[in-house]
C-alpha cells in the first residue's frame, strides 16, 4: 500500500476528479447519446449496447468492462498497477453509470450533430489530457496497452490505434453511415486535440535577457517569481561592449511580470521570449 501511495498527493486527487469528470460528461451526454465510437472501454460500450436490453445499459457495459480489466491487471502487473488507475477507472465507470440513473437520456442532447461532435471530442480529450499530465489514466483499454507493453515487442501505438479505427468502423454497418463518419472523423481529430490540450497546459516561457546590469534582473527572478536563472558573460558583436545574458524559464503569468519589471527597469535590455511545453529539470518537468 505504501508504494501504491507514494507521490499520490492531494492535489494529484484533486485533478484527476476534475479530469474524470469532465470526461464523463463529454462522454455521456455527447458521446453515448449519439453513438459515437472513438474505441477505448466506452467506443466498446457503443457497439455491444445495441446488442443488449434491460438494465445491461452503456454505463454498466463500462463498469463490467473496467473491472474486468483492472482483475487483470492486478493478476499480471502486480506493483505496477497503480493506485491512479485504479481510482480514476472506478471513478469513471460509476460516474456514468450514476448518470444514467439521475439524467436518464433517450436520444441527442441537441439536434446540431456537429456541435455535440465537437463536444463529444473535446471534453474527453481536455479531461484525458489532465491525467497525462500528471502520469494518470482513464484505465480501460490503457491496461490492455500496459500489458501489451511488458508481454509482447508489439508497436502499442499502433496496435491501439487499429483498435479503435475497428471499433469506429463497426459504427457504419450498426448504426448507419452518418454516424461511422462521425465516430472516424472523431477519431482522427482527438489526438490531435489531446496533444495540443497538454501542450498548453505544459507551456512555459523561456526568456533571454541581454543587459547592461543582471543584478537586479537576477533578484527579482529569484525573489518576485521564486525562479533560478543563469548568467552567461557576453559581447555586443557591434559595439563591442561588455554584456550580460540571463537565461530562465518561468510560466506565463511570471513572464509578463519579468516584462513588465524589465520595462520599467532596464528598458535597454533586448529580450528574446520563446513559448515552449518540453522543460525538463527541478521545479518542471521530470526527466
Amino acid at each position: 500500500m505504501k508504494e501504491w501511495m507514494k507521490k499520490f498527493s492531494l492535489k494529484e486527487f484533486f485533478w484527476m476528479t476534475i479530469g474524470i469528470e469532465i470526461m464523463v460528461i463529454g462522454i455521456y451526454y455527447f458521446k453515448f447519446t449519439n453513438n459515437f465510437s472513438f474505441g477505448g472501454a466506452t467506443g466498446i460500450a457503443v457497439i455491444l449496447s445495441k446488442y443488449t436490453v434491460g438494465w445491461l445499459t452503456k454505463g454498466n457495459i463500462v463498469v463490467i468492462f473496467n473491472i474486468l480489466l483492472l482483475i487483470i491487471g492486478f493478476i499480471f502487473l502486480g506493483k505496477e498497477f497503480g493506485l491512479k488507475t485504479v481510482y480514476c477507472s472506478l471513478l469513471m465507470s460509476f460516474s456514468l453509470q450514476g448518470l444514467e440513473y439521475l439524467t436518464p437520456l433517450k436520444g441527442p442532447v441537441t439536434n446540431e450533430t456537429i456541435m455535440e461532435l465537437v463536444y463529444a471530442i473535446f471534453l474527453p480529450a481536455v479531461g484525458s489530457a489532465i491525467l497525462f499530465n500528471i502520469g494518470a489514466s482513464s484505465g480501460g483499454t490503457d491496461i490492455l496497452a500496459v500489458l501489451l507493453k511488458k508481454y509482447t515487442s508489439m508497436n502499442i501505438g499502433a496496435a491501439l490505434m487499429s483498435a479503435d479505427c475497428i471499433l469506429a468502423a463497426l459504427t457504419f454497418p450498426i448504426y448507419g453511415v452518418k454516424t461511422g463518419l462521425m465516430s472516424m472523423l472523431g477519431l482522427g481529430v482527438k489526438a490531435l486535440v489531446i496533444d495540443n490540450v497538454i501542450e498548453n497546459i505544459n507551456l512555459c516561457k523561456y526568456i533571454n535577457i541581454v543587459c547592461n546590469d543582471a543584478e537586479p534582473i537576477i533578484e527579482f527572478i529569484g525573489k518576485e517569481l521564486k525562479r533560478s536563472a543563469t548568467v552567461v558573460d557576453a559581447k555586443g558583436a557591434y559595439t563591442g561592449q561588455h554584456k550580460f545574458m540571463v537565461l530562465t524559464v518561468v510560466n506565463r503569468r511570471q513572464a509578463i511580470l519579468l516584462r513588465n519589471f524589465l520595462r520599467e527597469t532596464e528598458p535597454t535590455a533586448f529580450i528574446i521570449i520563446t513559448s515552449t511545453s518540453e522543460i525538463v529539470g527541478k521545479g518542471f518537468m521530470r526527466a
